[in-house]
């Protein structure tokens, strides 16, 4: 079975195929495990037609869906000779059949409209990302018929890919659409947790963007194939989500039935085994936990997500020239290393390197030249089965080198961010911060630096993963007092710390202690020794600074890794999964989560046991009313309302790991810790 990436590949795909069949021509190779950076774009061939030349229409929103599962060879290889923008002045190309994929608009909708009146292409296949409203496509058809260029019309397909994988078990949904061009005064990111939680949105809003949520997470189960069992906490927007999420799903169903024969939206679903192995979808508010969303992560990817601008799955480095890198399941190193602990990459890209020195020293010596990179100029009479290997072997290791080129790129950026800002030791603090006390907080405050003093966003996000720590009632209002003067000295505004105890106060939100191993940093030997990743980098990485500019880059920093510990939502995960190996207090806490099965009748639901074996009626039906019966499920999804961190996914992927579980992590936006300190804050001013 396959992840959630491959799945929405496969069917942008078959899009671009003209919504035929793709047929594969090889299985694709596995992105963790692939070997040959070439090779790791899969290649389809039809089945039933030779390759039809077109053109691609996007917009937007659909631009960023198509951006982080394909790149422009792959749209080459299925027949695409030119991408181009909706809203953009197009020559005619009526020899051409034109491929649409974009957001349900009206502003969409008029200007196919006008691209049908002027016969711009041969043929429109119109593709949306979310299913089209009655009323617009009455207006499409009334356009074309006056027009009278319907026959052009050769496809209208609804497509359920409204959502974002940059991961191939990470997912956001897709922006909404703006209503009208973004000017300058206006915000340029649509944040679900902001208009959820503010005071200032209107029921409506929030009825819009609880329905906005539930379509992109309809979207996300369509294309993973399998109707799941819902459940989530109640009395908050995660459980409205649900609820919406339930009907759209057994509406569907409901579609399907009466439709025999029809292509249904979980064909996947109609084989007898799929009762047996239905997924668990789990739908949480934001929070839930707060912690992750600002707390300092220690993977490369939580890294490269708080330290460089990255965006979708495109990373700018700014120093000491600005370049851009594109970070993918493609990316063999990436793939297998961007959930590791950053001190582990540092010694796999060193060890990659010896890897590649390797490599390219037996083709140099078996071809008698002195540079891999003079191959191609040698006399392919002359030894030509050692040149035959050598120029074979060459595409595949001048593209290793670029893909290590880049990481060594991205690790120096790094290494210089974790010394300035000292990421290292406010890392190790919050790994610890059940045993920090607010005396030992303010003095990692005021603590004076070598390299300077801490950032005041890094100054505000330790206070916050304190605060949100500490049960309740343990800081004092004179602790807080303290600890928002030391923040105002350094010009934080305390906008999101006021927010956050507000919202504290209303709720009596409590973050739940972790569980699972000890909560100390597993330090190196020495206190100011080296890690074994950095010194093996260092050795790598020393050429292509100044003379010693690594060594005083990395000095001090020091060989912490994660310790073992759930933070909640995969505290929460476990519970709902694998009950048998999960604590009291979180089935407790998650024995009273509504509990919708799609499949069910409406007021009475089939509980399941361990074994996916029916153990009968359920009180926890539709409506969520009574206990479900505690269940184990093999998949599942975990979807965030208000907002998903790489620190959060990182410690997901690593549960799964263990246990064997496949999962797949997602929100309703991918959301780094300065974003949603803005978010905070921004919540803070309103609320006052």
């Amino acid at each position: 079975m396959g992840t959630l990436q491959q799945a929405q590949t496969e069917a942008l795909l078959s899009l671009l195929n003209l919504n035929n069949p793709l047929e594969q021509s090889a299985s694709p190779p596995n992105p963790t495990v692939a070997k040959s950076v070439t090779a790791t774009t899969s290649k389809f061939s039809t089945s039933t037609a030779p390759l039809v030349w077109k053109v691609l229409v996007l917009d937007q929103q659909t631009k960023d869906v198509f951006a982080t599962v394909l790149r422009v060879q792959d749209l080459r290889d299925v027949g695409v000779t030119l991408h181009v923008q909706l809203h953009s002045t197009r020559p005619p190309l009526r020899d051409v059949p034109a491929v649409y994929f974009v957001s349900p608009t009206l502003a969409n909708i008029r200007r196919i409209a006008e691209d049908l009146e002027k016969c711009l292409y041969e043929s429109f296949h119109l593709n949306f990302v979310e299913p089209l409203p009655r009323a617009l496509l009455e207006e499409l058809a009334a356009s074309a018929a006056r027009a009278g260029t319907g026959e052009l019309v050769e496809q209208v397909i609804d497509q359920y890919l409204s959502f974002i994988a940059p991961s191939p078990s990470l997912f956001s949904l897709l922006s909404p659409p703006p209503t009208q061009p973004l000017g300058p005064s206006q915000p340029s990111r649509h944040y679900a947790y902001q208009l959820l939680n503010s005071p200032s949105s209107s029921e409506q809003q929030i009825e819009d963007e609880v329905e906005r949520i539930a379509n992109g997470l309809f979207s996300a189960v369509v294309t993973a194939g399998h109707v799941p069992i819902i459940r989530a906490p109640k009395g908050n927007a995660a459980e409205m989500v649900a609820k919406k999420l339930e009907q759209k799903i057994r509406d569907a169903l409901l579609t399907s039935s009466r439709t025999h024969g029809a292509t249904t939206l979980f064909s996947q679903d109609s084989s007898g085994l799929s009762s047996l192995q239905r997924p668990l979808l789990l739908i949480l508010d934001r929070n839930v936990d707060l912690v992750p969303m600002v707390s300092h992560g220690w993977t490369y990817q939580a890294l490269v997500s708080d330290c460089l601008d990255m965006k979708l799955n495109r990373v700018v480095v700014t120093q000491p020239q600005k370049r851009a890198y594109d970070l993918d399941s493609k990316d063999f190193f990436w793939a297998r290393n961007a959930a590791n602990p950053f001190p582990q990459v540092a010694g796999e890209i060193g060890a990659e390197l010896d890897k590649y020195k390797q490599d390219a020293a037996e083709i140099t010596r078996s071809t008698g030249v002195s540079d891999v990179n003079d191959i191609s100029q040698l006399d392919l009479t002359s030894n030509a089965a050692h040149l035959k290997t050598a120029i074979t072997q060459l595409p595949e290791l001048t593209a290793r080198k670029a893909t290590l080129d880049t990481h060594m790129n991205l690790a120096t950026a790094l290494l210089e961010q974790i010394k300035k800002r000292g990421l290292d030791e406010l890392f190790s603090i919050e790994e610890a911060i059940n045993k920090q006390t607010v005396a030992s907080i303010l003095e990692t405050l005021r603590a004076p630096r070598p390299d300077g003093l801490l950032t005041p966003e890094d100054k505000l996000r330790l206070v916050l993963v304190f605060y949100l720590s500490s049960p309740d009632n343990a800081v004092s209002r004179d602790d807080i007092a303290e600890l928002e003067k030391e923040l105002k000295s350094v010009g934080v505004d305390v906008a999101a710390f006021e927010y956050v105890r507000r919202m504290r106060d209303i709720s009596r939100m409590t973050v739940s202690a972790v569980v699972g191993g000890t909560s100390t940093p597993l330090l190196g030997s020495g206190q100011g020794e080296l890690i074994r990743g950095f010194t093996a980098l260092g050795n790598k990485l020393t050429g292509r600074l100044k003379e010693g500019g690594l060594d005083n880059l990395i000095s001090g920093v020091k060989n912490f890794l994660p310790a073992n510990k759930l933070l909640p939502v995969t505290r929460l995960t476990e519970a709902l999964m694998d009950p048998s190996a999960a604590s009291n207090q979180s089935l407790t806490e998650t024995d009273d989560y509504v509990f919708l099965d799609p499949r069910g009748h409406r007021h009475t639901q089939i509980g399941m046991g361990a074994t996916g074996v029916s153990n009968g009626p359920s009180a926890g039906g539709a409506s969520g009313h009574g206990r479900a019966k505690r269940m184990a499920f093999a998949e599942g999804m975990v979807f965030i309302v208000g907002g998903a961190s790489y620190v959060e996914y990182g410690n997901l992927e690593e549960w799964a790991g263990k246990t064997g579980k496949r999962l797949t992590y997602g929100g309703t936006e991918i959301v780094n810790p300065e974003g949603f300190l803005s978010i905070l804050g921004t919540l803070g001013k309103t609320s006052t």
